[in-house]
């Protein structure tokens, strides 16, 4: 199978200032990197659409950015989107989001990796990715840690995430490919440089190891 991006990355020199402004903003901070923008960058409105709303829900907010961050890999880990999967929010990492608690996060229910309040943000993140019935008591669940506003916002950049997620694990992108060398910013350890991606994907404990690959 080709190992070619499904969809072309639009080049850098191509696009407008402020695209460009954009595609600098996610070398330096990633969470996108630019190679996702780069594709969506086939149609503006589409680019913006992604940024602005990003930069609204999840960067910014009423909901503590680490617990999105937590609810973005853990729809990575649920669709299997490597490309998603394999970055970190810097903010998150900031915040105090580690490896630790990335590592348990399909099991998070019984982790002690994770506080109340984050197993219920995961939680809502599992019922939205697997389309779970919930009932009175999850909403007891989600009320006890969360306002309407924060379940709202929640709820909106969960399904942002997935929807991209679900959509970008198709196309075949890898980190390293555009603006390349510029910056390791956002990228899980193990992923800093191209050479460092394939060596941790060849890896058995590889998270996203396909049961075939060890054949």
């Amino acid at each position: 199978m080709s190992n070619a991006p499904r969809i072309s990355y639009v080049p850098f020199e191509e696009m407008s200032a402020e695209m460009q402004a954009e595609m600098e903003r996610c070398v330096k901070e990633g969470t996108p990197r630019p190679e996702s923008s780069a594709v969506r960058a086939h149609v503006p409105d589409c680019f913006w659409f992604f940024a602005d709303s990003w930069a609204k829900v999840f960067r910014h907010g009423v909901v503590d950015h680490s617990l999105k961050e937590l609810c973005r890999i853990y729809v990575s880990r649920s669709v299997v989107c490597e490309f998603c999967g394999n970055q970190r929010s810097l903010q998150g990492r900031e915040a105090g989001v580690n490896e630790g608690q990335v590592d348990d996060l399909m099991h998070f229910e019984k982790s002690s990796a994770y506080s109340d309040r984050e197993k219920a943000a995961l939680a809502y993140a599992e019922a939205i990715v697997w389309r779970t019935d919930v009932d009175d008591a999850f909403w007891e669940r989600m009320n006890a840690h969360f306002t309407e506003a924060e379940l709202v916002e929640l709820g909106c950049a969960t399904g942002l995430t997935l929807g991209q997620q679900s959509w970008l694990r198709l196309l075949n992108i890898e980190h390293h490919q555009v603006m390349v060398g510029r910056s390791d910013a956002s990228m899980a350890a193990g992923y800093e440089t191209a050479d460092a991606v394939q060596k941790t994907k060849s890896s058995p404990d590889y998270w996203a190891r396909k049961p075939t690959d060890t054949e």
